[in-house]
């Protein structure tokens, strides 16, 4: 029998092909190729042919027409249960087997295993009996689709629900116009004429009005009318045994929209009407009792209105995007919400969160799908999807267990203990406080012991033979809980003997130490862990791959376990205070000058760990030094070979004659601090710069190499990794746009924001700090809003349940408020004898004896005082913060908004939607009503497929050589992959479509390139967060793609919604503002709005020319678009004006001789020409006092002339790039425009190509052949034909998203990757093909935990 049940009601399992080919938005029809692929590890990999074409089966459903669905062969039978879950017709039966020819199919097997299912054939749907279980899922399916045009669950942060609004955005304007000129017109909407869609004033050029309430566009059609008051668990439920014995299942009490009510009894039939009322039991049939076997059916006889509105909610649920319909694997929270109206809560109907025997074994669940075989393909990706479901799961009951917590509704295992030491569990997993820092550094260090034992984790999940715990970090309501599943026998009194591994004195099992030691040295060689001695507390000497903190047990189940993973990285020593370490004096050991930067220097607490990028960026820094040092000597040696004598010893060989080759690798071993003397191998011992863990006098040579690899590595961070981190947002290759864009760089670099005051002050001090001024806005405003969250945690954790709200809101006023003292809302203080018990009472959850009514006393004058100290403690930043969010917003030219949002995502609090009056001196602006919700702020482990990745990699790989076609395919199958592991909804899904239309577009597919850029931004939206920075920019390509279409006023609303976003997060003064304020001067120039088209153009000019240069190639071809306008509009005057200034910049960059120079310079003499002719008709009427003007012969830009600039602007170029094409493209000119403008342009990455066509004297489309470097990867799209007048390439489908029968990966081995496997480091592959530079990086490191808000 096919049920549900495995999936839960908030299961996110990815949809099958033949569910979303139920929507034509979803997929693509057509033909799909059959390509030859490699498969199988190493160089054996083998050219296989995938066949496995679609073929159509019937379904015959009882009472429904027969209908047909696509199925394929490598299918699994339950991916047909998903199809039917979607359609209209059988969406709400659960409870059903599919047969063919009277046998029942495994859910489980796949399609094109089963004998008989050929094209054509009908399968039957039978409907099969209820158990108690089925019975709920059955009742929760109906409440879910009862809820599913609700946006409740989305704004409440429940049932994998999440907000998207590109529907309500583009409304009314998606391919149903079209531009004068254009082919394939069709007729336009009423209002969807471009000249009735001006942009709003709050995101013109120059606003500072920031408004709330466009950031959730409602829509009129959200909502479908009630089809039931209530539908609840009946108070006679559950049955009592006399009726088990009957076949009652559960009781179930309906109200009608009628008014009606009833009770329903579920039993194996199905559902009935049964006698009873709330007063009285009669469990008997009523008459009729209108048996049916889906209650959906009982509903519809039982009520007329329920049949209607029923039916009408299923086809406007139909009509949302497949990706709108189904739930997120982790739960994506928004910081502001509506007026949420609260109703009947339908979750908890049926379903009990703890029912008793249901707790889930996570850790059992977690180690068999990681001993799951890896051999094929198929094999890998069913580990994969198997280890992310498990977390995504374990995530999703670890936030509720947490939430559970803290509001009192868990009890604890330790109730005796201290309250900061309580442990719970709660639905099988494991959770607890953070306790005491201790010496370490308090409740800082308590804090930095989960994160960096979640790091840690991370780090060994993928080590054979060892095993890891599931993990997840939850801050909530100023507390932060460790949520692990259990240890088998860890609880038991004989725990501590089972330890076999680590610095302590515990019971030993000389075997399974033995096998630790194995298994930790095959792990240590991948983390750069050396292997090292320390002395146990009664003297005695171990050996150890971790540090001695780690622990290895053995647990019940006979699996080798390892703890305490927080020293896993390598000691920072840019913040041990000196003598901590037991290391040299004061100075000592650090270059000359290093200590005038201020390091080392105390820190809050003493864990302070490098990060593993840092790690890897060192060691390939080494290497470098290594190689130099190699080629050095042996160039030395070269040079003194002819003074050597020429003879050999007898009996010697060659090569042991001459030694000097192995000697100037030793000595460049011994030099670069490598632990061999005979090959390069860099280590860290994670105890070289512990207090408190002895080393024996054995190690003390081992111990000073390790300690001068600790101070290089960081000196190399401060003097190498922070200026490169400043370099490259100056030449904006790095474009943060808020907190988190912010941090995912730094880390990137592997630079810990602690660094971020460094990183401020050497801003500060440089000659181009007015580049990097949007940089250094976001230091400062990440500071101040972290330094705020600190606070706010520990001000959180003495206040009462009964006053959260109000001190919320209290807290903001003393943040953001003008007024000089807000008070504290008076309608929350307590009566004396309610003080009184709290004080003795305590906090809740596990806090100190505080007052619960001290938050009442804070003023903004000391929460800035605090704010101020906490910054410099803890960033060393010396910039002047102020005594007030006045002061400081008057010094950064912040806005109150972003701080706003920033403290809301990072603290998970949330906001009513409003208007608040942040600038006003007589009312704070926060009341207690305004806080709606707190929402846990999750960090959990990060799981993705290895073999998705690899070809990811690979196809981009493939579009640098310029095989278009192969790296096309690459992509598809990347997608395919990543969707059967992770489903659709996940950040790898979302930059594999973006990359997917974009070569569509630049095969010429525009309408496949707008289907797979919406499926992104739907992606974005839901999975990032509707107004995250990558949100924008995918919203920014879906512009340009449906203006291609001929989308005109789609595009514009979109480019609205774009930037207002950008002016919410950031504000105006921004690098990216130019790419978005040019985007919108030239599309409103085809829409003939003059007037805004100028404005948003001359913005992007100034902000080209503060952060680019007057100059620079991004300035001059600000020049020249606004010279193109003026001359379209007729003012002659300011077009030759700004082509001059174009002019002058291209002869500055690229030289007289260069096609884009004469080019300019042809556009100017016609402009001037056109100018004199002007000038001297007026004037001839001047003289003559009669006549005309001659009409001027001007004409308005074509269609692909401006789309050819859009792209420019967005960094593609819109040239024929032939997807056919197996080889790489020879561009010789490119390369060598490149190499000189990086010679003339301070290296600044500005690619070149070939002018496509001869500029019109008709009309002026200069097309530019630049390509700008505005957050695109440049490289990909450079490799295309420079030929504009080619042949487009023949149509390619694009594959569905959903499509996850690829049996085939492309191995992407290379003489670099065989080499890993060496002691040689290779170089990041990730850093040369990262995709998008201000999105998340598609591969998160692996020691990187994601963080969810």
């Amino acid at each position: 029998m096919m049920s549900d049940s495995e999936e839960g009601p908030s299961g996110a399992k990815p949809p099958s092909q033949a569910e979303v080919g139920t929507d034509d938005r979803a997929c693509t029809n057509g033909k799909e190729e059959s390509p030859e692929v490699a498969v199988g590890d190493g160089e054996g990999a083998e050219l296989v042919e995938v066949q496995d074409a679609a073929f159509p089966v019937k379904i015959q459903v009882p009472g429904v027409e027969l209908f047909e669905l696509q199925v394929r062969g490598r299918e699994l039978a339950q991916s047909l249960l998903h199809a039917l879950g979607e359609r209209e017709e059988t969406c709400q039966r659960t409870c059903y087997s599919l047969q063919l020819q009277g046998v029942a199919l495994d859910p489980l097997s796949e399609l094109g295993a089963v004998e008989g299912l050929a094209p054509g054939a009908v399968l039957r749907l039978i409907e099969e009996p209820y158990s108690l279980q089925d019975a709920r899922v059955h009742v929760a399916r109906l409440q879910e689709l009862l809820r599913s045009l609700d946006p409740h669950d989305a704004l409440r942060g429940r049932a994998g629900r999440s907000l998207s609004f590109l529907a309500s955005v583009a409304s009314g304007g998606c391919q149903e116009e079209a531009v004068p000129g254009s082919s394939g017109v069709k007729p336009r909407r009423p209002g969807c004429d471009p000249a009735d869609c001006p942009p709003p004033g709050h995101i013109l050029p120059g606003s500072k009005d920031r408004p709330l309430l466009p950031l959730q566009p409602g829509s009129a059609d959200s909502k479908a009318a009630p089809c039931l008051l209530a539908l609840a668990l009946s108070r006679w439920s559950p049955p009592p045994g006399n009726r088990k014995l009957h076949g009652d299942l559960l009781y179930l009490s309906v109200r009608t929209v009628e008014g009606r009510s009833a009770d329903i009894t579920s039993c194996p039939r199905g559902f009935y009407i049964n006698q009873s009322t709330p007063e009285e039991f009669h469990p008997q049939a009523a008459s009729p009792s209108l048996l049916s076997h889906s209650l959906s059916d009982l509903l519809a006889q039982l009520s007329p209105a329920f049949k209607r509105g029923f039916t009408a909610l299923l086809r406007k649920r139909l009509q949302l995007h497949p990706l709108e319909r189904i739930g997120t694997p982790y739960q994506t929270y928004s910081w502001i919400a509506p007026s949420i109206v609260h109703s009947t809560d339908w979750d908890s109907c049926c379903w009990e969160e703890q029912a008793p025997g249901q707790t889930r074994d996570w850790n059992e669940e977690l180690q068999a799908s990681r001993e799951l075989p890896q051999t094929s393909l198929a094999q890998r990706l069913l580990r994969d999807r198997a280890l992310f479901k498990v977390n995504s799961d374990f995530v999703s009951i670890a936030v509720r267990g947490a939430v559970a917590v803290i509001d009192g509704g868990a009890a604890p295992l330790n109730p005796s203990e201290d309250p900061r030491l309580h442990v719970f569990l709660w639905g099988g997993v494991f959770l607890s406080l953070a306790g005491e820092g201790g010496s370490l550094g308090g409740e800082r260090a308590a804090r930095a012991v989960p994160r960096l034992d979640l790091a840690g984790v991370q780090a060994y999940s993928g080590a054979q033979g060892l095993h890891t715990l599931s993990t997840a970090l939850l801050d909530y309501r100023g507390y932060q809980l460790s949520a692990q599943a259990l240890v088998p026998g860890l609880l038991e009194r004989e725990g501590d003997n089972r330890v076999c591994y680590g610095g302590s004195d515990s019971g030993r099992d000389p075997a399974a130490t033995r096998r630790f030691l194995e298994l930790l040295g095959v792990a240590a060689k991948p983390l750069r862990i050396q292997r090292h001695s320390v002395l146990q507390p009664s003297g005695s000497e171990t050996t150890l791959y971790t540090s001695a903190d780690c622990k290895g047990l053995v647990g019940n189940d006979g699996r080798y376990y390892i703890l305490d993973l927080f020293k896993t990285f390598p000691p920072d020593l840019n913040f041990l205070p000196q003598g901590e370490g037991e290391g040299e004096g004061e100075g000592e050991g650090w270059p000359p000058g290093y200590t005038s930067l201020g390091f080392p220097r105390e820190f809050p607490h003493k864990l302070c760990r490098l990060r593993p990028e840092l790690v890897e960026s060192f060691i390939q820094h080494k290497y470098t030094q290594f190689m130099n040092l190699v080629m050095e000597r042996m160039q030395e040696s070269q040079e003194k070979k002819h003074d050597d004598s020429g003879e050999g010893v007898k009996g010697v060989s060659p090569k042991d004659a001459d030694p000097r080759g192995v000697d100037a690798v030793r000595a460049a071993c011994r030099d670069v601090g490598s632990v061999s003397n005979i090959v390069f191998e860099i280590r860290f011992n994670p105890d070289a710069s512990e207090p408190g863990v002895r080393i024996p006098d054995s190690e003390g040579e081992a111990l000073r190499l390790q300690r001068r690899l600790l101070r290089e590595a960081a000196v190399f961070l401060v003097t190498v990794q922070i200026p490169a981190f400043v370099s490259d947002c100056l030449h904006q290759l790095t474009v943060p746009v808020d907190g988190a864009t912010l941090t995912e760089a730094l880390h990137q670099r592997g630079i810990n924001l602690r660094y971020m005051g460094r990183i401020a002050e050497l801003i500060s001090q440089s000659e181009n700090k007015q580049r990097l001024q949007h940089v250094y806005r976001l230091l400062i405003s990440e500071t101040v809003t972290r330094s705020a969250r600190r606070i706010l945690n520990t001000y959180l954790q003495g206040v009462e349940l009964s006053s959260l709200s109000a001190a919320v809101s209290h807290f903001l006023n003393c943040l953001l408020c003008s007024c000089l003292c807000p008070a504290a809302p008076a309608s929350v203080v307590e009566p004396g004898w309610r003080r009184r018990r709290s004080r003795r009472r305590g906090r809740a959850a596990g806090g100190g004896n505080v007052d619960s009514s001290t938050w009442t006393s804070l003023t903004p004058v000391e929460l800035w005082l605090q704010i101020g100290l906490d910054v410099r403690e803890t960033f060393d930043l010396t910039a002047i913060i102020g005594d007030n969010v006045d002061h400081l917003v008057e010094l950064y030219d912040l806005q109150k908004v972003t701080l706003l949002r920033e403290l809301c995502v990072k603290s998970g609090i949330q906001l009513l939607l409003r208007e608040y009056s942040l600038d006003s001196r007589q009312k704070p602006p926060f009341a207690p009503e305004d806080v709606l919700n707190i929402f846990p702020v999750v960090k959990r482990l990060a799981t993705a497929t290895s073999d998705g990745t690899r070809v990811f990699h690979s196809a981009q790989a493939s579009l640098q050589r310029g095989c278009m076609k192969e790296g096309y395919q690459q992509l598809q199958k990347a997608l395919s992959l990543f969707t059967e592991v992770c489903g659709p909804l996940h950040r790898d899904t979302c930059a594999c479509l973006h990359s997917l239309a974009k070569m569509a577009f630049l095969s010429g597919q525009r309408t496949e390139a707008v289907g797979a850029q919406r499926r992104a931004v739907i992606v974005s939206e839901r999975v990032m967060g509707y107004d995250h920075p990558n949100t924008i920019n995918e919203y920014v390509h879906l512009a340009l793609y449906q203006f291609s279409e001929g989308g005109v006023t789609a595009a514009l609303r979109l480019l609205y919604r774009a930037r207002y976003l950008l002016l919410l997060e950031h504000g105006e003064d921004h690098p990216y503002t130019a790419t978005l304020d040019s985007n919108l001067g030239l599309i409103l120039q085809v829409a003939l709005q003059w007037e805004p088209a100028l404005r948003f153009l001359h913005s992007a000019l100034d902000v080209n020319v503060k952060f680019r240069g007057a100059v620079s190639l991004h300035s001059a071809l600000s020049h020249h678009l606004l010279a193109q306008a003026y001359y379209t509009k007729g003012d002659f005057r300011s077009a030759v004006a700004h082509e001059r200034e174009a002019h002058s910049g291209y002869r500055a960059q690229l030289g007289d001789s260069h096609k884009q120079t004469k080019a300019s310079s042809r556009f100017l003499s016609l402009v001037t020409q056109q100018a004199v002719d002007l000038q001297r008709s007026l004037n001839e009427i001047c003289r003559s006092g009669s006549g005309a003007v001659a009409p001027l012969q001007i004409s308005l830009p074509s269609l692909e002339d401006t789309l050819e600039q859009l792209s420019l602007i967005n960094g593609i170029l819109c040239v024929s790039a032939s997807i056919n094409s197996e080889e790489p493209t020879n561009n010789s000119d490119a390369t060598a425009k490149l190499e000189e403008l990086a010679s003339n342009q301070n290296k600044e990455v500005e690619l070149l190509a070939n002018e496509t066509s001869d500029t019109k004297t008709d009309v002026p489309a200069l097309v530019h052949q630049v390509e700008l470097n505005t957050n695109e990867e440049t490289a990909t799209e450079a490799l295309t034909n420079g030929n504009a007048d080619a042949e487009r390439a023949p149509p390619l489908p694009i594959q569905e998203e959903f499509s996850s029968d690829e049996e085939t990966v492309i191995e992407d081995v290379t003489s670099e990757d065989r080499g890993a496997e060496k002691d040689m480091p290779t170089s990041n592959q990730e850093e040369i093909l990262s995709d998008e530079k201000t999105s998340p990086s598609l591969v998160t490191n692996g020691n990187n935990p994601e963080t969810d808000t």
